[in-house]
């Protein structure tokens, strides 16, 4: 999050044209609105991919965001074994509502409600 490397600036409009800058050259890669994540050129697609998985990536966004994060229910119901359905890890169980977008390259995860 740009907010991280304040400390380091005269200013967010630094922070911002050099993480910009890094985007451009495949040091990092936009996963959402502020948020950032290291790449790495991925050896199947020659695509510049994140470090982490996108699931991963997500729980530690929300997390520096304040939201806290549960299973979904399908995790539930796997770990319970009432499902034998793996869940994939992109819809992230959350405490209150989220209204951001996190993914890269037209693949995001969703977030479910839990009470």
């Amino acid at each position: 999050m740009p907010r991280d490397f304040l400390d380091l600036s005269s200013g967010r409009g630094q922070v911002g044209r050099v993480l910009t800058k890094l985007v451009a050259e495949g040091t990092l890669i936009k996963i959402g609105h502020g948020l950032y994540a290291k790449s790495r050129k991925s050896s199947l697609s020659g695509k510049v991919i994140p470090e982490k998985s996108l699931p991963d990536l997500a729980k530690e966004a929300l997390g520096k965001l304040g939201v806290q994060v549960l299973p979904s229910s399908a995790e539930n119901a796997y770990n319970s074994r009432k499902s034998t359905q793996v869940p994939t890890g992109r819809v992230i169980g959350v405490k209150g509502r989220v209204s951001r977008k996190i993914g890269y390259d037209g693949k995001y995860v969703t977030f479910e409600q839990i009470y």
